[in-house]
């Protein structure tokens, strides 16, 4: 996300740690003696937090470079099980109280969302829940092609997939921490629009705008809604899922 706008190389770890505070709270009255399944895991931060959070962990992810990335991150955790494969084609090996989808969706078509999804339902403990983290846009489905398809959908649209796939929706919240670097991110694309590059100094412009979101936090965050204009163009939020058994 954060790639050549000259943030810094903490900015990535500052964005994980504020998430990963909301991902504990939402998943704090889960059984931590039951096992977590992290679909799409790249290369593992989430594994290795979820590691220290239940017994045991599946992480899948299909990219084998980032397979790779996964393994070494989290070889010193016993009870995570890295696993190469695809999530659509992963055989679903028990019963999971998280399931967690950290930006998967998107990269799915709607019928591939509702198929994945009504197989997860079935392998929930009772009381378990599946976890989404996905990108969002306010008003009608964005699909982008080319060398990074992906589908970007509003919260009203998941939320009827969701119900589509007979899940209930107990809790929607926007991801702060990323909506906060992806204000960011925006406005260095803009500066990148109208000013020519040799002038650009991203290491610089890049430094003061993220420590100046930084700084400004939460207030900036409440601004674009005080002025009442849709920034940034693009959200994220997490969804809370459970069945009808749960």
């Amino acid at each position: 996300m954060m790639d050549g706008f000259g943030f810094p190389e903490s900015a990535g770890d500052f964005r994980f740690r504020a998430e990963s505070r909301i991902v504990r709270r939402l998943t704090r009255d889960l059984d931590p003696n039951g096992v977590a399944l992290d679909l799409g895991s790249g290369i593992g931060r989430w594994a290795e937090q979820f590691a220290h959070d239940f017994s045991r962990v599946v992480a899948v992810e299909s990219s084998r470079a980032l397979y790779q990335a996964l393994k070494e991150r989290c070889a010193e955790h016993a009870n995570v099980r890295p696993v190469l494969e695809n999530a659509m084609s992963f055989e679903l090996d028990g019963k999971y109280d998280l399931v967690f989808l950290g930006g998967l969706l998107m990269y799915l078509d709607e019928s591939d969302v509702i198929a994945l999804l009504q197989r997860l339902a079935s392998c929930l403990e009772p009381g378990g829940i599946i976890l989404c983290r996905e990108s969002t846009v306010r008003g009608e489905t964005a699909t982008r092609e080319g060398d990074y398809p992906v589908v970007y959908r509003s919260v009203s649209a998941y939320r009827d997939l969701f119900e589509r796939c007979g899940l209930i929706v107990r809790h929607v919240e926007r991801n702060e921490p990323y909506v906060l670097m992806q204000m960011a991110c925006e406005l260095i694309k803009k500066w990148r629009e109208f000013v020519p590059a040799r002038f650009q100094m991203l290491r610089i412009t890049g430094l003061l705008v993220y420590g100046g979101m930084r700084l400004g936090n939460p207030w900036i965050m409440r601004l674009p809604r005080v002025l009442g204009i849709s920034f940034p163009t693009l959200e994220n939020h997490f969804f809370v899922l459970a069945t009808a058994a749960s």
